[in-house]
């Protein structure tokens, strides 16, 4: 008789474990997965719009002016001289309102 107790009690668990693993698999992907693919997909389609004489930051924090745009990279004109850069180092595009 308690064989069957314990038998109940542990199917009861491993369906109660696979519940719970899904659960955890959503809330991995809806938080971390996703928002990060949107990250992705807007740094793609910003490099991708990138204009001459549009003002852009790096990730590094530096400003600049786009002058020329190829395949593989961007060329900034910056205070002191230009700077070669890759697309993906473009972080943001400033806007005339923002400084």
């Amino acid at each position: 008789m308690n064989y069957v107790i314990l038998a109940q009690a542990e199917g009861g668990s491993s369906t109660t474990f696979f519940i719970f693993l899904g659960l955890m698999v959503l809330v991995f992907w809806l938080f971390i997965i996703r928002p990060q693919r949107k990250r992705a997909k807007d740094q793609k389609d910003m490099a991708e719009s990138l204009a001459l004489g549009q003002k852009v930051r790096t990730i590094g924090g530096i400003e600049g002016i786009v002058e020329s745009v190829d395949e593989k990279g961007v060329v900034l004109r910056v205070e002191e001289g230009k700077l070669r850069v890759t697309k993906r180092a473009i972080g943001t595009q400033i806007g005339e309102d923002e400084d």
